[in-house]
């Protein structure tokens, strides 16, 4: 048996789960780099350490992989600690490897991170020199099959000691079944009972591999179905209404609105889907399944803790083959063909600026047919589950909404252009604040991306404050930004970019994908600050709505 180090106990483990390492480096884990090398793991250095965690959370929600980030110890930790946060409210398997104290105790650069680590959610696994493989497979296995972020933390002074675990087990089987004796019968009697079923999928169906089977179930009772902005096109196809929420039309919203069985399937139904309750009609019945432990939102009616895709396989095998409801999706095909869809914005504006609905417009006509698309938070977030065709669940990923944090997006774009494999285009929509918050790692972005294009909706200004504060009349001074040649940033990084100041500048962009759309492109595209977002005009009411009930 080889004698290893600490460190390399540590990455002998996550070798055999994972390909892929996104990181800084310093004192910390430098010995765990080191080690890494060795056990054939790819390195993808990041900037910021915040980036390191952002990178693998996108990663595995472009792949389904795990991926791994690391940082050292004290201030590289702590600046860890946002993306972290994002991880755990997402429900992220990541694995943070970390240096921290010496066993023999704190220096002045360290603080309590296992501490601060739980006030945040997420366990942390340290690491001893008499055990630091089976430590390392516990916390793996851990966040794998809890979907959880968890912290693995090597203690300075143990890190390139050597070490003797035993052998090693093998993996173990991580898939989560549910409870053989879970009764699904009064589903299927509710669906049978159903004149206007609808099913809303959410990541949790993606993750579980259940459209398949959610489809069929569709067909079989003929409902009408609709996803998550986060399980985008799961179930598309005949009946599809689009993203449920503030993403989705006024007329899908409509005709979900009227049905009275809806079956959630792995969504969370948070206050965005919802629509800040007024999503479901009052006389619905809403059936969730999910892997949860309990319902995750009041409104549901019936739970069923399941694996969603094996929960579906067995409501296939209880539903009697009667025909089709097809009336119910003749009306939704009628009124969807019939009724407005979103926005198509204007040609000109007030200040000459772009509006950024005909812009997401035109840029869908532009941009590859094959895309996967990243997103940083902001206010221009919609524009892209608005607008463009996304073609899988996993071609969107949203890295920063369940924390409601802005800034992770270029770190996100570094994580998903390692995952893609298949020849697809990534595309970044980022805001200019959000941009300029992660801006080292556009760097990062150049040296990792084959083919990668950068959409900056660059209204001089934090958006969302502008239309949410500055619409109250308070000062806009701090929520404004002197406009940034951010074209001319990226060509002195290496990448090639264009200033978008009309629809007619996108063509050099097209020149660039024609070309083969190798490398990195940046375009910089001046939006006006005047069009409010459906979405956020939505959240708006429901704040003034509740600060009011609240005074009342």
């Amino acid at each position: 048996m080889t004698t290893l180090t600490v460190s390399g106990h540590v990455a002998q483990v996550l070798s055999s789960y994972a390909s892929d390492v996104f990181g800084v480096m310093g004192n910390g884990n430098v010995y765990f780099l080191d080690a890494a090398e060795q056990q054939g793991l790819r390195f993808t250095p990041v900037r910021h350490e915040g980036a390191a965690i952002a990178a693998a959370d996108a990663y595995y929600r472009a792949s389904g992989r795990l991926a791994v980030g690391t940082t050292t110890y004290g201030p590289g930790y702590t600046n860890a600690l946002t993306a972290l946060a994002e991880a755990v409210q997402a429900q992220i398997p990541v694995v943070l490897v970390t240096g921290d104290a010496p066993t023999s105790g704190a220096r002045p650069q360290d603080v309590d991170q296992a501490a601060i680590a739980a006030g945040l959610g997420a366990t942390t696994f340290t690491v001893t020199r008499d055990a630091a493989g089976a430590i390392t497979r516990q916390a793996v296995e851990f966040a794998l099959t809890r979907r959880a972020a968890v912290v693995l933390a090597v203690p300075y002074d143990l890190a390139a000691l050597e070490a003797a675990d035993g052998d090693l087990p093998e993996p173990a089987n991580l898939k989560v079944t549910d409870d053989a004796g879970t009764d699904l019968a009064q589903v299927a009697r509710l669906f049978a009972g159903a004149r206007r079923p609808l099913i809303l999928a959410g990541r949790g169906a993606h993750l579980a591999g259940a459209g398949p089977e959610l489809r069929e179930l569709a067909d079989r009772i003929g409902a009408l179905t609709a996803g998550t902005a986060l399980a985008f096109n799961l179930l598309n196809g005949e009946g599809y209404l689009g993203v449920a929420g503030g993403f989705g039309t006024d007329t899908a919203a409509g005709l979900m609105g009227e049905a009275d069985v809806v079956l959630v399937a792995g969504a969370s139904l948070s206050p965005f889907t919802m629509r800040f309750g007024h999503l479901l009609g009052p006389d619905a019945t809403v059936i969730q399944i999910d892997t949860a432990l309990q319902p995750t939102n009041p409104r549901v009616d019936l739970f069923v803790q399941a694996d969603v895709k094996s929960a579906a396989s067995r409501l296939l095998a209880m539903m009697d083959d009667e025909a089709a409801l097809a009336g119910w999706r003749a009306e939704a095909s009628r009124r969807l063909a019939a009724g407005p869809g979103h926005e198509p914005g204007s040609a000109e504006t007030a200040d000459g600026r772009l509006d950024p609905r005909a812009l997401a417009t035109a840029l869908d006509a532009v941009l590859p047919e094959r895309r996967t698309v990243v997103q940083d938070g902001g206010h221009f977030i919609g524009w892209a589950p608005m607008y463009w065709n996304i073609p899988r669940p996993q071609d969107l990923v949203m890295v920063g909404t369940a924390f409601q944090s802005i800034g992770l997006g270029l770190a996100s774009a570094v994580g998903a252009a390692r995952a893609v494999e298949d020849g697809r285009t990534l595309v970044l929509a980022s805001g200019d604040g959000g941009f300029l918050m992660g801006l080292a790692d556009l760097e990062s972005l150049i040296g990792a991306a084959r083919s990668a294009i950068v959409v900056i909706y660059n209204d001089a200004a934090y958006g969302a404050e502008i239309h949410q504060y500055g619409s109250q009349g308070l000062t806009e001074k701090p929520m404004l930004i002197p406009e940034v040649d951010f074209s001319g940033v990226a060509r002195a990084l290496g990448a090639e970019s264009a200033i978008i100041r009309s629809l007619a500048d996108l063509a050099a962009l097209t020149d660039w994908i024609d070309a083969g759309a190798h490398g990195t492109f940046v375009a910089d595209c001046r939006i006006t600050s005047s069009v409010r977002a459906p979405w956020l005009t939505e959240w708006m009411q429901a704040s003034h709505a509740a600060k009011a009930a609240v005074s009342g």
